[in-house]
């Protein structure tokens, strides 16, 4: 017995053979056998068995296996896109998630988490014996839970991997065999502590004794395999997955990442394109493992700006540590001198000004504006705005009244006011002058009451409403914002020219607010369209990447204050 012993990854099958049928027979010499061999002597035990154990866990004799369990494919939606959502990164950093599955499926989808309720253990710190754990499980308030306490513990704590070894010879050898369940959390604790070996041994057991892995254990041994020399091995666990339901974004992450921790760039583009054309959404350790190999690994250039053009069409925001690999790989280039620099969106009180400009000469003083108005309205409208503090927010009162037909008007646009009051802004409605009159629609109490929280212009009911909005708006100043639904169209291309369009697009999408939400009796919820042209940009020999901080909290109607510029000199 002592030459089998001394053989480490030889020694214990024979042994572990026998001890199945006779177990008795060969309890004594198990429980001998030194530390570092244990591992081997749990894979051995099981490893010439008899008979298959499903996943759950059930003992079945081989000849009556049941049916393999079977997964209906998940299907994807397409990436999410809206005018007035595009580029908000918390609510594509959560659909990402959801997509990629929850944080701990990098672990595993079964991996224990001590929630409320569960029971605290004390552990071992270190390694112990068969008659020790034997002892120790003597004590616990639920033996029948034991094993599993203690090995969730042990993975809570990430405690030392021979202490989870030489727990499951002791129940290898109390029971006689190893559960699936706690053979998933014992895999947990190697692949997250790097434990390779144990991984593999991990792997042979399983792959022995059940005929089929769930999507957890599939999902650990790709990310393990891909960590080491057999990283080749994750793609065939990738493969055997296909069969049965879709890798997440987090498997063929972890596969890519193996690919290229050992220089087949081949093969991780060949994962890349794979993971895109079944419409999954990459996660951003996939493209850090892409532009890191790129920085040592030429000829990869094209697929990288392909990279980041996916980031742009998709308002995607890298993170702060995938941004600083970016910028490594430009300044990478030998032959050609980028470098960037980290700078905040400052609002450009300049390009205000000649918007302001332009727009009051074209939109509200232009020559067809009397159509919308008179010159004695327009007037009084101006000495108004001019009487008054600057507005904070400017609402277009008729087109926010008729947000939802589950409330009159009046009652809507009550709601709209008293919420931005409670935030302590200077309000200006503006309506028309028919909503003063009594109806079903039009309450007096309640336009008294908007009367008394804003200020209020109503014009003549023939008037275009939107050049007053715009003016009062512009007059207030760059911090003032105006509410309303309707996206100007037609004020944008009164402007004579493609360049003042451009700002004032921006200036509406930094500006402009609209009704997210509203259930009557309920609060009204808003969103703002994004500040700037927030996605990746390429302009002749420079790039604009915004980015989000490390530990950044952003609203979902905010966009990131930083960006990546990078530049080219020639």
């Amino acid at each position: 017995m002592g030459s089998l012993v001394s053989k480490s990854r030889t020694c214990i099958k024979h042994l572990c053979t026998s001890w199945v049928v006779n177990p008795l027979y060969f309890r004594p010499a198990l429980a001998c056998l030194p530390q570092q061999n244990i591992m081997h002597a749990v894979r051995f035990i099981i490893n010439q068995q008899t008979q298959y154990y499903s996943t759950k866990g059930d003992k079945q004799a081989h000849s009556r296996v049941s049916k393999e369990k079977w997964f209906t494919p998940r299907t994807r939606p397409a990436f999410p896109n809206s005018v007035f959502t595009a580029g908000t990164a918390k609510r594509t950093a959560e659909y990402m998630k959801k997509r990629a599955g929850a944080d701990t499926e990098e672990l595993s989808n079964n991996t224990p988490t001590r929630g409320r309720g569960s029971v605290k253990v004390a552990l071992p710190n270190h390694p112990l014996t068969t008659s020790e754990w034997a002892k120790f499980k003597e004590s616990s308030s639920k033996p029948e839970r034991f094993e599993m306490q203690m090995m969730e513990g042990l993975l809570a704590a990430n405690a030392d991997i021979n202490i989870a070894k030489s727990l499951l010879v002791y129940v290898a050898q109390d029971k006689g065999t190893l559960s699936y369940e706690l053979l998933l959390r014992y895999l947990t604790l190697c692949v997250t502590g790097g434990h390779h070996s144990e991984v593999f041994d991990t792997y042979d057991i399983m792959k022995t004794c059940f005929k089929t892995l769930d999507t957890g254990a599939s999902s650990l041994f790709v990310k393990g395999f891909s960590q080491t020399e057999r990283w080749r091995e994750a793609l065939v666990v990738l493969e055997g997955m296909k069969k049965a339901l879709l890798p997440s974004p987090r498997n063929y992450s972890d596969a890519i990442a193996g690919a290229t921790l050992h220089g087949d760039t081949e093969t991780s583009w060949m994962l890349y394109d794979e993971l895109l054309e079944l419409g999954l959404v990459p996660n951003q350790d996939t493209w850090q493992c892409l532009f890191q190999s790129g920085i040592t690994q030429r000829g990869q250039e094209d697929k990288l700006f392909s990279v980041l053009s996916y980031m742009r069409d998709n308002q995607i925001y890298p993170e702060e540590p995938l941004i600083q690999t970016i910028k490594a790989w430009f300044e990478s280039f030998p032959d050609q001198k980028w470098s960037g620099k980290f700078s905040y969106v400052l609002k450009l009180e300049e390009e205000y000004a000649e918007l302001k400009d332009k727009v009051m000469k074209k939109v509200i003083e232009g020559s067809d504006v009397f159509k919308k108005t008179t010159p004695e309205e327009l007037k009084s409208f101006k000495s108004f705005v001019k009487q008054r503090p600057p507005f904070d927010i400017v609402i277009d009162g008729l087109n926010v009244a008729n947000t939802t037909p589950k409330a009159t008007h009046s009652e809507t646009l009550l709601a709209v006011v008293s919420e931005l009051e409670q935030q302590g802004l200077n309000i200006l409605v503006l309506g028309r002058k028919h909503m003063l009159q009594p109806s079903r629609n039009w309450d007096r109490q309640n336009m008294n009451k908007i009367k008394q929280k804003a200020h209020c212009f109503f014009t003549e009911n023939i008037s275009e409403d939107d050049p007053f909005l715009l003016y009062a708006a512009l007059h207030s100043g760059l911090h003032c914002n105006f509410l309303s639904r309707d996206l100007m169209r037609d004020h944008k291309a009164c402007l004579s020219d493609s360049a003042t369009r451009r700002l004032f697009f921006k200036w509406q999408r930094g500006h402009q607010l609209v009704i997210s939400h509203y259930v009557p009796g309920k609060r009204v919820r808003f969103q703002r369209i994004s500040a700037y042209d927030t996605i990746a940009q390429m302009s002749g020999s420079s790039w604009h990447i915004p980015y989000d901080e490390n530990r950044g909290d952003r609203a979902t109607y905010e966009v990131p204050q930083k960006w990546l510029c990078l530049t080219q000199d020639h």
